[in-house]
């Protein structure tokens, strides 16, 4: 199934992961920007009306991991769904902003497709953020 009508902001440090990440997307038909920073995933979200979904790591580097980048997220764009992954530490759900998923890495690619898919056909607008 194509996704061509969603996008899909990749926050990665890890420029290979990233990569993976990113062509899983692209190979599943979603548009799949990138940022391997939390500062930089917020330029994007800044000029990118289109994105519906941030699919980031909780252990960024900086001044933000990415589980504070959720937080901030649900706080400027509400509607936008999230969806946290880490290889490092189980984040519980109940520190992530309502309505977000976390997954442990290694994942299941296939569970995090279906998650993001049912997460995305709850927007009826994908211009739904400002």
């Amino acid at each position: 199934m194509l996704h061509n009508n969603y996008t899909v902001l990749v926050v990665e440090d890890i420029p290979l992961v990233r990569m993976g990440a990113v062509d899983l997307l692209v190979c599943a038909g979603f548009q799949a920007p990138e940022a391997d920073s939390a500062d930089e995933a917020i330029r994007i979200l800044e000029s990118r009306p289109d994105i519906q979904l941030v699919f980031t790591d909780a252990g960024l580097p900086g001044a933000m991991d990415g589980v504070t980048l959720s937080h901030y997220i649900r706080s400027r764009w509400p509607a936008m769904k999230l969806i946290v992954a880490s290889g490092q530490a189980n984040v519980q759900e109940s520190r992530l902003p309502a309505g977000a998923r976390f997954f442990a890495k290694p994942y299941d690619v296939d569970t995090v497709m279906q998650t993001m898919t049912g997460m995305l056909s709850e927007t009826n607008s994908g211009h739904n953020r400002h």
